[in-house]
């Protein structure tokens, strides 16, 4: 009998070691959550998935509490593990990212406690692997960044209405890895590597989010390699 005796001994380890039951909240699943007290999830069915569904937490009492969620989409390509990915593959990257400041084109919503850059006619975001800009806001474009190779944001309208910065590639920048990614107000359709949703959406989660309690982002699937759980 002491074989059986181990068997359900080492099957319990992960009860024992606190693993979270299947139905408990995603946060409460994933292996990091930031260390906050807020988080946000953008989850797709799959990497070849181009929409999914963003869900904002609050971390209250020592649990986490759903606060909203909104329809998403994601890059043209799908998404991809974002220490692997490649600028201008129109992927989304996954994985778990700070949210240095959020900006848009029209001014902050009403209660919005989070650094909001307002976006001016002279706003570019630099994307040119080259430049001393890489991935940063510059204004006015720096001069060594190509035209061609940064984003006017006053250009993208409804778009950039209001967005928050996904901390992807931005503290230590890797050329080639991508620049500007954003979560920011719904297009046409998938985008070229940002998450997206309504402006209602993008207004809910600025009055929401508050910079005190240290929010993320994850962005992952529902399985697989790159799923929400293993970051």
């Amino acid at each position: 009998m002491r074989p059986a005796v181990v068997a359900t001994l080492v099957s319990a380890c992960p009860l024992v070691l606190g693993a979270a039951p299947a139905d408990a909240p995603l946060p409460a699943r994933m292996a990091d959550t930031g260390g906050g007290g807020q988080l946000i999830t953008a989850v797709a069915a799959k990497a070849g998935s181009t929409s999914g569904t963003v869900n904002w937490w609050d971390r209250r009492d020592g649990r986490w509490v759903k606060a909203g969620s909104a329809a998403a989409r994601f890059g043209a390509k799908g998404l991809v593990a974002g220490t692997s990915r490649k600028q201008g593959t129109n992927t989304t990257p996954t994985g778990l990212y700070d949210l240095p400041y959020a900006f848009g084109i029209k001014p902050a919503p009403r209660g919005t406690a989070y650094k909001y850059r307002l976006v001016r006619r002279n706003s570019w975001w630099c994307q040119d692997d080259d430049s001393r800009s890489y991935n940063r806001w510059t204004e006015p474009r720096a001069a060594d960044c190509r035209a061609a190779h940064a984003e006017h944001l006053i250009s993208y309208g409804t778009r950039y209405a209001y967005a928050l910065v996904i901390g992807f590639n931005y503290e230590r920048p890797v050329r080639g890895r991508g620049a500007g990614i954003f979560l920011h107000v719904n297009g046409r359709g998938a985008t070229a590597g940002c998450v997206s949703v309504s402006a209602d959406a993008m207004r809910r989660i600025l009055t929401w989010a508050d910079p005190g309690r240290n929010p993320h982002l994850a962005i992952g699937t529902a399985s697989g390699p790159t799923a929400i759980t293993r970051y």
